[in-house]
């Protein structure tokens, strides 16, 4: 499995790839590639499911250089490049300083 720190430098370098749901929400949320490696730099897990239908996956929060919060779920298994399984700007009503569930 890949280490918070290979997912950050896989996200930071554009070595990631979409699924299709994650590709499709990226245009309908406008969420640029530029965007994605930005909020990469600095991304946390915020919460973990090892069960996950895609393979053991985190759900990560991440901000953009204009302080954009993301939240980017990715693939952690080991593969040639980060996939990413859904990406959003998370809702403040539903987040707790976009980290915690409310």
């Amino acid at each position: 499995m890949k280490s918070l720190s290979q997912v950050r430098a896989e996200l930071r370098g554009g070595a990631f790839e979409f699924s299709y749901h994650a590709f499709r929400r990226s245009v309908e949320r406008n969420i640029s590639e530029a965007e994605i490696r930005e909020a990469g730099e600095n991304v946390v897990v915020i919460e973990q499911y090892p069960e996950d239908k895609y393979g053991p996956t985190v759900l990560l929060l991440g901000f953009t250089e204009s302080e954009r919060p993301l939240h980017i779920q990715v693939s952690v298994t080991d593969s040639q490049h980060v996939r990413i399984v859904t990406l959003y700007e998370p809702d403040e009503d539903a987040w707790q300083d976009y980290a915690r569930r409310r």
